[in-house]
């Protein structure tokens, strides 16, 4: 944890954790300040995580979010209220330090002259020139000039974004390519499903962005706060301007925690826990050994997910367990769906229906999570009677994992590259927008009807990559993607079923049926879960390597 001082009453810093307030409460800090609004990323604490700690040991908190690149001068003025109000020293903190930064510059801004907001800012590290204007002009974005242009912005860092760079660098490595991505962390965030289940170490998925970033690539650290595609410009955090030939844009969804009304205030405790993030995971392995009788119930929301096989691979893995420790029988498990059927592919539903009956597993279809109760340990669930009216359960719970509604970030909803829905609207099979030719989707953002899963990403990314080649005139031809995604669906520990499928659910294994047969729990579909698909993702997928995943080409 590294603390920026702005002055000898307030600090900034980037994202804490609830575990790391007693060193700061040690250090002498009163109160906190949180600019960050919670489902940025699945690494993230929730406010209510850190208010909770906080509260504990006798300090004030206050939540004052700012979306990326849009701190406004009202909040610049809340800020110096709130500055004014609470015990100090004060420690403020967002993402990466520089919401804060920000609000205490347009706080200062009426105080100090602009020399000396811009000379304390940077003795901390963050550079606050690109808000000198929004400071002198109440907040006005100044957009005449870019500072930075590029022939490639690619927008996310996380594995559509990585594998798109290596895909194009692999075809062109003298390639003008730039990365915009604020995070210090990239996550194999599959592997947080076998973290949940005690199989993984949670830091084994985990490696420095520095390290994941191609060679060659330029690393803007930076969030996205707005597109101008008529421009061909961007703005960024902080209102710096970035210009593009090409862009791409993946930078992932948004976990909608706040949906479940009181889950914010119970995720980590209670028994409820979620394997959709990073510092959660080993607490849902945690809750896994600990339970040896009750209720375990298992969530799902209405789709669009990322990896919609998610929710039910934690819930096998744990029934595994708790079979392995000869108390299954003692354990009542219910798989809550909003969904209508198990899955979505029919052609796997007969091989996990085998082990949701050797289970004993309940199955709730129709059902929508909405409201939890951590003390109480009541789970809400809103569902369609058979007259036709809707209707609420409550469930009580021992263990609850919880999956979370899914959105796109805020910053793509309101762009103009958003589809009515707000995702980005691109050609399904191209993957091109479809109202701006220089812009291409891909990941878990886009409106493609496919699935949302690392595999995906893999075949869209060389994709993209030929057909912006093309575009430039480098490459013939047009790439398409065919939809594919594949889902292992962890339904023992040992033991795989492979789903892999295309647009429409067309069926689409990789390997021989005598070899694998996704259709029947394969234990040689769990090694290649275990140890090929981490080392193929770290050492092939990111690396433009494009083993199976060459795309195919029409109009040579």
């Amino acid at each position: 944890m590294e603390l920026h001082h702005l002055s000898p009453e307030l600090s900034v810093s980037a994202q804490i954790l609830p575990g790391e307030l007693v060193e700061l409460r040690a250090a002498g800090f009163q109160s906190l300040i949180c600019n960050r609004p919670d489902g940025e990323a699945g690494d993230q604490p929730l406010f209510a995580e850190i208010e909770r700690a906080a509260q504990a040991l006798g300090m004030r908190t206050y939540y004052l979010p700012a979306v990326s690149g849009k701190v406004t001068d009202e909040q610049g003025l809340l800020f110096a209220q709130i500055m004014a109000e609470l015990p100090k020293p004060v420690l403020a903190y967002c993402r990466t330090g520089m919401r804060s930064t920000t609000m205490w510059a347009l706080a200062e801004a009426r105080r100090q002259s602009l020399p000396e907001i811009i000379a304390v800012a940077q003795r901390a590290g963050y550079d606050m020139k690109g808000v000198v204007r929004r400071i002198i002009n109440q907040g006005r974005t100044p957009l005449d000039d870019a500072e930075v242009s590029h022939t490639v912005v690619i927008v996310g860092g996380g594995a559509a974004g990585i594998a798109t760079a290596s895909s194009l660098l692999a075809r062109d490595p003298m390639l003008d390519v730039a990365i915009i991505d604020p995070a210090d962390v990239h996550y194999y965030q599959p592997g947080w499903t076998l973290v949940g289940g005690g199989v993984f170490d949670a830091a084994d998925t985990a490696h420095t962005m520095a390290r994941t970033i191609p060679e060659g690539v330029h690393w803007i650290k930076a969030a996205v706060a707005a597109f101008e595609p008529e421009r061909n410009a961007l703005v960024l955090d902080g209102c710096r301007v970035i210009k593009y030939q090409q862009l791409v844009v993946c930078p992932g969804l948004k976990l909608d925690w706040h949906a479940i009304e009181g889950l914010s205030d119970t995720l980590g405790r209670n028994g409820v826990t979620s394997n959709y993030l990073y510092h959660l995971a080993p607490y849902t392995w945690e809750l896994v050994q600990g339970l040896r009788s009750g209720r375990a119930i298992f969530t799902q929301p209405p789709m669009p997910i990322k990896c919609a096989g998610a929710p039910q691979k934690a819930m096998y893995l744990s029934a595994d367990q708790w079979k392995r420790a000869q108390v299954l029988d003692q354990i009542n498990i219910e798989f809550c769906s909003a969904g209508a059927v198990l899955f979505g592919v029919s052609d796997y539903v007969p091989a996990l229906m085998e082990y949701v009956e050797a289970y004993g597993i309940d199955l709730n279809f129709g059902n929508t999570l909405v409201r939890v109760d951590g003390p109480a340990k009541i789970a809400t669930f809103r569902r369609t009677a058979a007259d036709g009216r809707e209707e609420f359960v409550d469930r009580p719970f021992d263990m609850l994992h919880v999956v979370p509604p899914q959105v796109a970030p805020d910053f793509i909803r309101v762009s103009p590259l958003a589809d009515a829905a707000g995702w980005l609207d691109v050609d399904p099979a191209t993957l091109r927008h479809k109202s701006w030719s220089n812009v291409y989707g891909l990941g878990d953002a886009a409106n493609a009807p496919n699935a949302k899963t690392a595999a995906a990403a893999r075949k869209q990314a060389p994709v993209v990559a030929h057909n912006l080649l093309a575009a430039l005139g480098k490459l013939q031809g047009s790439a398409q993607y065919d939809g594919y995604g594949s889902c292992p669906l962890t339904v023992e520990r040992g033991k795989i079923v492979l789903a892999e499928f295309t647009y429409g659910g067309k069926v689409a294994p990789s390997f021989p049926r005598w070899l694998i047969d996704g259709t029947r729990p394969s234990r040689l579909a769990w090694l290649l879960k275990e140890r090929i698909l981490p080392p193929l993702y770290w050492k092939a997928m990111l690396k433009g390597r494009e083993w199976m995943a060459k795309p195919e080409l029409a109009d040579v």
